[in-house]
């Protein structure tokens, strides 16, 4: 049984060894996206003009209205102070072509004093240029780069796969460490003093044996990034009821149709702050998404700078029919069925953003040592593979001089 276990670990191994290792540098950088992001690009994130500030929502009436060619997609509802206003958006359709405008940037830094697009970029866009790099990598962590094909985001699909087959090999893993009861502190240490492949040998299996559980959880938490949907949310489905998603329930998810109506933001704004009462959601309204393809807002409840949740479960948010205004869903951190709350654990796990700070810190560690833990195995593994080959063709050689000799 163990010589199987041995053959399926190498082999799961060299099969994700590179993804994980890009996985892991990739995930280390991005959990500063925003320091990082704004460090290398102060004119994106700093504000030219100091002064009373203009709205939000005034300001997304006044880009529209500047270039009717887009539509602002993603808006902060509330500025950082001394900081630009970072909408997305995305292009009209040409009444002329019956095609999309033709856009060479998907997000924008618009100055909240005078409604100046300060710089524009394409977000997730394949380039090292320093405007580009963070969400370069930011994407490159889940998706590779890798194209949308045939309708299927094959990036995603393929990360998603690597993170059961991690998850499946970190089990495998575990077993192999510990060959006996008896012999249990040898995985548990570091031969520092031998050095060489001994070492190496070390950090890759006590490496894995001491942070086992972090390398659990961020491998259960990528397969629920990426494969929600697919995977995660059907399995989950059939141990715990679960609030229906708005983005993947067929009762909710509609294209938008012939004369329909579009509420305006103001509106929406409106009837966030409605539901925020009843609901008794302590933060604002702090982001207003609209999602064209099922012709919905969404509406995030948080302050200035904290989009992501920089600590717990994250953010609330609440989705709305574009047309009618009826209420779609409600997702509230710590609210819902048992089911509900598993979801809603896997960003904050996965980002480390639970814990704040110190999450953040722990899960770049975490990061920098699933690199190591890919190249550690891929030496070890070409070592016994040239080890394996030298013995093979030593025994190769013994069997031709034994032929020599037997045929003098």
């Amino acid at each position: 049984m163990r010589r199987q276990l041995v053959r399926l670990h190498r082999w799961f191994g060299v099969a994700t060894a590179l993804f994980l290792f890009v996985a892991g540098l990739t995930g280390a950088i991005i959990a500063w996206d925003h320091e990082l992001d704004a460090a290398l690009n102060p004119s994106f994130y700093q504000a030219h003009t100091a002064g009373q500030t203009l709205s939000s929502l005034e300001l997304a009436r006044r880009v529209e209205t500047a270039d009717p060619r887009l539509q602002v997609t993603y808006l902060p509802l509330a500025v950082e102070p001394g900081h630009t206003l970072q909408m997305m958006v995305l292009p009209r359709t040409d009444p002329a072509t019956k095609q999309p405008y033709p856009l060479d940037f998907n997000q924008i830094a618009v100055d909240p004093v005078t409604g100046e697009i300060q710089g524009r970029r394409e977000w997730g866009a394949v380039s090292l240029a320093r405007l580009n790099l963070i969400p370069f990598i930011y994407k490159l962590h889940y998706t590779l780069q890798l194209p949308f094909t045939g309708g299927v985001d094959i990036g995603t699909w393929l990360m998603g796969i690597v993170g059961i087959v991690w998850l499946f090999d970190s089990v495998i893993a575990l077993c192999l460490s510990f060959p006996s009861l008896k012999a249990w502190r040898k995985s548990f240490a570091f031969r520092l003093k031998r050095g060489g492949y001994a070492l190496t040998f070390d950090l890759h299996r006590s490496g894995g044996v001491w942070i086992w559980g972090l390398l659990a959880i961020v491998a259960l938490t990528s397969v629920s990034m990426n494969l929600s949907s697919q995977v995660v949310r059907p399995i989950v489905s059939r141990l715990s009821a679960l609030t229906p998603d708005p983005f993947n329930n067929p009762e909710i998810l509609r294209a938008p149709q012939p004369g329909d109506q579009v509420l305006s933001r103001e509106r929406i704004v409106e009837l966030a702050e409605q539901a925020r009462k009843e609901m008794h959601v302590v933060a604002p309204p702090g982001g207003l998404y609209y999602a064209g393809f099922m012709h919905a807002y969404g509406v995030g409840f948080y302050t200035p700078g904290n989009d992501h949740g920089d600590s717990g479960l994250g953010n609330p948010w609440m989705y709305w029919d574009a047309a009618t205004g009826k209420r779609l869903s409600t997702q509230i951190p710590g609210k819902g069925t048992a089911g509900d709350i598993f979801l809603q654990v896997q960003f904050p796990l996965h980002s480390g953003r639970i814990l704040g700070l110190g999450g953040r810190i722990l899960i770049s560690a975490v990061g920098v040592a699933v690199a190591v833990l890919s190249i550690t195995g891929l030496l070890i593994w070409l070592k016994k593979l040239n080890a394996r080959r030298r013995s093979a063709q030593n025994a190769n050689l013994a069997r031709g001089t034994g032929g020599a000799a037997a045929r003098s």
